[in-house]
Order: C-alpha cells, then structure tokens, then sequence
C-alpha cells in the first residue's frame, strides 16, 4: 500500500507539473471550431469580425520594425475607411527546394513594413 500510495503522489505532482507549463504556454486566442479561432482584439478594432478561420493566421514573430501604428487604421461607422497609397522599396524571390517564397519591402505612411 505504501508503494502504491507513492506512486499515486508522484503521478499528482507530475500532473501538476504539466499543467502548469501548459498554462504557460497558452495563447490568447479561443478555438471556435475545428478550423476557426476567436481572436481577442483591442477595443480600437472592436469593428472587426474577431473569428478567422486557420488559413489566414500566421505566427507572428516579434519585429518591432514591422509594426504598424494603429492611430491611423480606422473604419467609420459607415465602413468606409481612407485608402493610402504605398510605395514599394524592393522585391526579393527566395528560392527554397520546392518553391519560391516571394518577399516585399513596402514604405506605408512614412513606416517601413
């Protein structure tokens, strides 16, 4: 009894153990569906449909070059929004072992992305 009693507290600890790194690791994001995710947005996009579907999200990698000022995106209430002309710096092709990864330099608003 002795033994099986210990075994049943390390299985507890080990358990414990294990959801508290899966706790760490979640991410803010809510499955709807199989193939959808409920995205928690800011208030400022509270115009926004918060599903999307698996396809459209990417990882995003932290570059704080890359990141956009939300002051100027807006959509009024009659979802009409400013268009902005962009310029693009540079184009790159990147070439992989089966495909061809395309990458673009954009100047948008005086920020690079």
């Amino acid at each position: 009894m002795e033994k099986v009693q210990l075994i049943r507290e390390r299985l507890r600890t080990s358990q414990i153990q294990q959801k508290f790194y899966v706790d760490v690791r979640k991410r803010d994001f809510e499955r709807v569906g199989k193939v959808a995710y409920e995205l928690d947005l800011p208030n400022d996009l509270a115009m926004v449909h918060p599903v999307f579907h698996v396809s459209i999200l990417k990882k995003c990698v932290g570059d704080p070059t890359s990141i956009v000022p939300l002051e100027g995106l807006g959509v009024d209430e009659s979802l009409f929004y400013e268009e902005v002309s962009i310029d693009i710096l540079d184009r790159q092709i990147k070439r992989l072992r089966n495909k061809e990864v395309a990458s673009v330099k954009v100047l948008w608003k005086n920020h690079l992305i």
